[in-house]
């Protein structure tokens, strides 16, 4: 059933290893296919079987306790059994769905949704759920015909699972076990950038819709998957701003003709804080090479006293925490896009004294994923403040050591801005951090007839994060632009005219002034003003995509 992929692109197979998050990357944002191991429906199988012989007990004269999400209402309407008819399981499911498709806002990025339904794919595949193969493989065409679902943004909890979002998935890919599909009722999604229906989407995908059964809706919908793709993304873009903003730090170092004490290893082994330290080693490393820089483990410092202003001298005791943090925050998100998430969970393997095999509990509270979003968006927002900091010293001509004010050599003082506004954006967008940076975790708005009474916000959360890693990577991007100016500017004076620049410095100078802005013209240095916009636009593009510490990396190991 599952569809052909291309012989050209290794797909990301689900069973075999754990899925990671350079997995999901490569599915969600670069369109990698996907493919499920054989194996992995042997291990669906035995929830599955117990799963059917519930169902298969059920009908009138029988007497079939009520199980949660089988043969009962949601919320606070379980415990009670809503029905005999083993038909009805089926309805119960595509009901649950129909309520559930509730949300408002805008859509949210393709990449966003595929990674959802990657992740949820993984979660079916468990083999806790007692869902039937066709889910997941369904599920895994639409990943690879590029079948992509409209979700807004809005109506997740972060507990009892994403519901609403994962709603929106659940309906374009199932119909009604009886009666007319109704096209209104199933959903929405986009094909060819445009908003159609679920019903067209997947007829021009040439994938079936299909019946849910007993069980089935709550498992497509009751998980973390929504969040916990926003705040995967989210990482992966910040664990790359982070090195980023580790070579532009060290470029406005070099320009500011910083000291080398504040980077050397025995300060920072005298601490024994793992990211301080490799931090250290990398600023280190870039600046290797550049005669700007005053003193190091080896020499003496020329000026006295050998301290900058902290947002020079303590990278390392920032970034270096920054570091720690995604790290400890990449170990909770693995972990939740190989979890079982929905409620309840089938474990046959249980006693024989214990006949009910569906377990309640709680694994679809995101707690986890809404700390992992939080503790990025306060890190993230970290890189920006202290980023900021350096662009406003690169502009002041008392603080810059003896470059023009605003990084612009004029010849009329006054007439041009030159990188005035760059800082104004730049803090801006870390003034708007701080305020999203504010945990979502420490939020509680009790729900379901206060069954519900304790959620984890985890969507807001993601939400925030992501918008977080987007704002300062501008802010890092900015700095891209204006330590190139500021390098150019200070070989320019007579007194660092002979100055070497790093060879890290140097292969980042020489991307900037190698790439050509959004409106055609080049990223060059200026003598006048110029429209800022296009150029800081591509500067981010440089910044997201990793071509900065692609081209550093390459020119340091060559």
């Amino acid at each position: 059933m599952t569809t052909a992929v291309l012989p050209e692109t290794a797909p990301v197979r689900i069973g075999i290893h754990r899925t990671t998050l350079e997995d999901l990357i490569q599915v969600a944002r670069h369109r990698r296919p996907v493919v499920i191991d054989e194996a992995v429906f042997e291990v669906m199988e035995p929830s599955r079987n117990w799963l059917q012989g519930v169902v298969d007990s059920m009908g009138p004269g029988k007497d079939t306790p009520p199980i949660y999400s089988i043969n009962t209402g949601f919320g606070s309407l379980a415990g009670r059994r809503a029905f005999a008819e083993p038909a009805d399981a089926a309805e119960l499911s595509r009901r649950l769905v129909l309520s559930n498709a509730a949300g408002v806002g805008r859509y949210v990025d393709e990449e966003v949704v595929r990674a959802t339904m990657l992740i949820r794919i993984v979660s079916l595949t468990q083999g806790f759920s007692g869902i039937r193969p066709e889910i997941v493989t369904t599920l895994v065409d639409m990943l690879n015909a590029g079948v992509c679902p409209a979700i807004p943004e809005y109506g997740s909890l972060g507990a009892s699972g994403d519901l609403i979002p994962l709603a929106h998935v659940a309906i374009v890919m199932s119909r009604p076990h009886t009666g007319e599909d109704i096209e209104l009722d199933s959903g929405e999604a986009m094909l060819e950038g445009k908003v159609v229906s679920g019903i067209k989407a997947m007829a021009a995908a040439g994938i079936e819709r299909l019946p849910l059964g007993a069980k089935d809706g709550l498992a497509l919908l009751n998980g973390t998957s929504f969040s916990a793709a926003q705040a995967a993304l989210a990482l992966y873009d910040a664990q790359n701003l982070l090195e980023t903003a580790q070579i532009t730090a060290a470029m406005s170092i070099e320009a500011l003709m910083g000291f080398g004490d504040a980077f050397i290893d025995e300060l920072h082994q005298a601490r024994g804080q793992r990211g301080q330290i490799e931090v250290a080693a990398r600023i280190r490393e870039l600046l290797a090479g550049s005669t700007l820089i005053d003193g190091n483990a080896t020499t003496d410092p020329v000026r006295q006293p050998p301290q900058d202003a902290y947002s020079l001298r303590c990278v390392p005791q920032v970034f270096g925490p920054i570091k720690d943090t995604l790290a400890f925050a990449a170990g909770i998100l693995e972990n939740e896009i190989n979890a079982a998430t929905d409620n309840p969970l089938i474990f046959p393997s249980l006693p024989d004294t214990r006949k009910l095999k569906a377990v309640s509990g709680g694994n679809f509270h995101a707690e986890y994923v809404a700390f992992a979003a939080d503790f990025i968006s306060i890190a993230v927002t970290e890189i920006g403040s202290i980023t900021e900091r350096r662009l406003f010293r690169l502009d002041d001509g008392t603080l810059n050591r003896g470059l023009p004010d605003m990084l612009i050599d004029s010849e009329q003082t006054g007439m041009d801005c030159g990188y005035m506004l760059p800082q104004y954006l730049a803090a801006a967008l870390v003034s708007d951090c701080k305020t999203l940076a504010h945990p979502d975790s420490v939020d509680s708005i009790p729900t379901c007839a206060n069954q519900e009474d304790h959620v984890s916000m985890a969507n807001n959360a993601g939400r925030h994060t992501r918008q977080i890693v987007a704002n300062i990577e501008s802010v890092v991007g900015i700095e891209l632009l204006m330590a190139a100016q500021a390098l150019e500017l200070r070989l320019g004076l007579e007194a660092t005219a002979d100055a070497r620049l790093s060879p890290a410095a140097a292969a980042a100078l020489a991307l900037v002034r190698g790439t050509s802005s959004d409106d055609g013209r080049p990223i060059d240095h200026i003598r006048a003003d110029v429209v800022m916009y296009p150029r800081i636009r591509k500067a981010l593009e440089l910044v997201h995509d990793g071509t900065v510490v692609d081209t550093v990396n390459q020119a340091l190991a060559g």
